[in-house]
C-alpha cells in the first residue's frame, strides 16, 4: 500500500508478489483439472453361448472380442453413479448381465430436457418382451430422481447369441458373427459389417444397417430406416413412422411394411418381394426377374423400374390416379384406373394397388 502526492491510497503489487500470484492461480487451475478424474471402467466377464445385457439408460457399443467369454465394460456416470448396481448370473438359461437402479425415476441427461420414456421391469432387472406384471420406471432428460446412467462396450466372441436390452440410449455394432437382438426404446441403432442374424428394434429413433450378410429384421414404432448392401436369405423392415431407404439388396425375401412413410429401394434382387405403405409413395429398381412381387399403398404413387426380361402376369389397380406400363403387354382387360395382362413369359406375378396415385411400370 502507498500514497501518492495528493495523498491518495494505491494499491501496488511488486514484481516478486505478482510472480508469486502468478503461480498460486496456475496452482489453482491445476487443481481444478485435477478434480474431474475420468470415470473408472469395470468389467464383466460372461462365459456360455447365450448371453444377455440390460440397463436402462446409457450407450451401448457392441464389437468383436476374442477369447471365450463375452466381455461387458461399464463406464459409470452421473451424480448417483455410485448408487448403481451391477449383477451377473444366469436368468431363464443365459448368462445375463444387469445394471440395477434405485428408485423408479432415472434423470438420464444425454436425452434432452424435455425427452422421456418409461419402461416395466421384472423384479429381476430384466425388461423386454411381454411384461404382465413388474414395476414402471420412467426415464428422463432432466428434473428429479436417480441421476445416474452406464455407458457399456460389449466385446463378442464369434458366433456368440446375444440379447441387448436399452431402455433409453443409442446402439452402435460393428465387426461381428452369431446371432444378435438388439433393443432400445428410446435411441437410434447403428449395425456394421454384421454375419449371421441380425434382429434391431427401437421404439423411437431411426436405424441404419449397412454390409450385412444374413438374415435381417428391423422394427421400428417411429422412426427411418436406411439399409445398405445387405444379403442374406430374409430382410424384413417394419416402422410405424418412417421412411424406408435400402440399396444393394439381395435376398430370397423381402418385406417393407410402414404406417406412414415413402419407401425407396434400389438394386434390389429379390425373387420375393411385398411392400406395403398407408400414407406414402414407393420407388423400387429391381435387377432381376420376380417371382411374385406385391405392392399396396393407402395414398402414394408406385414407380417400379425393371429389367427388359421381366415376365409376370400384372394386376395394377389405382383408385384414383394414370397407370403407365413400359412394357409389351397382352392386355386382358384395361380400364382408366385397372389394368391386367402378361408381360413376357409370364410367369412371375405383380400386384399393385394404389388408393390415391399414379401407378409407373418403366424399363431399366
Amino acid at each position: 500500500m502507498r500514497f501518492d502526492e495528493r495523498g491518495t491510497m494505491r494499491f501496488g503489487v511488486s514484481g516478486g508478489s505478482r510472480m508469486a500470484m502468478a503461480l498460486a492461480g496456475a496452482c489453482v487451475a491445476m487443481a481444478a483439472v485435477a478434480v474431474a478424474p475420468a470415470a473408472a471402467q469395470e468389467r464383466y466377464a460372461l462365459s456360455g453361448t447365450k448371453v444377455a445385457v440390460y440397463n436402462l439408460a446409457g450407450k451401448a457399443r457392441v464389437v468383436r472380442g476374442s477369447g471365450g467369454d463375452v466381455v461387458v465394460s461399464v463406464t459409470r456416470h452421473g451424480d448417483d453413479a455410485n448408487r448403481l448396481e451391477v449383477r451377473t448370473d444366469e436368468v431363464r438359461g443365459r448368462m445375463t448381465l444387469r445394471v440395477i437402479y434405485p428408485g423408479d425415476q432415472v434423470v438420464y441427461g444425454e436425452m434432452g430436457r424435455h425427452s422421456s420414456t418409461s419402461v416395466r421391469i421384472r423384479s429381476d432387472g430384466t425388461f423386454g418382451g411381454r411384461i404382465h406384471r413388474g414395476h414402471r420406471i420412467r426415464i428422463r432428460g432432466s428434473g428429479r430422481g436417480v441421476h445416474a446412467w452406464a455407458d457399456l462396450v460389449i466385446e463378442v466372441p464369434e458366433g456368440r447369441d446375444l440379447g441387448l436390452h436399452v431402455a433409453a440410449g443409442d446402439v452402435e455394432a460393428t465387426d461381428l458373427d452369431g446371432r444378435f437382438l438388439m433393443a432400445t426404446g428410446s435411441g437410434t441403432i447403428a449395425a456394421t459389417q454384421v454375419t449371421g442374424e441380425l434382429r434391431l428394434d427401437t421404439g423411437s429413433g431411426s436405424v441404419t444397417a449397412e454390409r450385412i450378410r444374413g438374415s435381417l429384421n428391423v422394427d421400428t414404432g417411429s422412426g427411418g430406416v436406411t439399409t445398405s448392401d445387405v444379403s442374406g436369405p430374409e430382410v424384413r423392415v417394419d416402422t410405424g413412422s418412417g421412411s424406408v431407404r435400402g440399396d444393394g439388396v439381395v435376398a430370397d425375401r423381402l418385406r417393407v411394411d410402414t404406417g406412414s412413410g415413402s419407401i425407396r429401394l434400389g438394386a434390389v434382387s429379390v425373387p420375393d418381394i411385398y411392400l406395403d405403405t398407408g400414407s406414402g409413395s414407393v420407388e423400387m429398381e429391381l435387377r432381376t426377374d420376380v417371382q411374385r412381387l406385391d405392392v399396396d399403398t393407402g395414398s402414394g404413387s408406385v414407380t417400379i423400374r425393371a429389367p427388359a426380361d421381366l415376365g409376370a402376369e400384372v394386376d395394377i389397380e389405382t383408385g384414383s390416379g394414370g397407370i403407365d406400363v413400359d412394357f409389351p403387354v397382352q392386355v386382358r382387360s384395361v380400364r382408366r384406373d385397372h389394368m391386367e395382362g402378361v408381360i413376357g413369359d409370364g410367369r412371375g406375378t405383380i400386384r399393385v394397388d394404389t388408393g390415391s396415385g399414379g401407378v409407373r411400370l418403366i424399363r431399366n
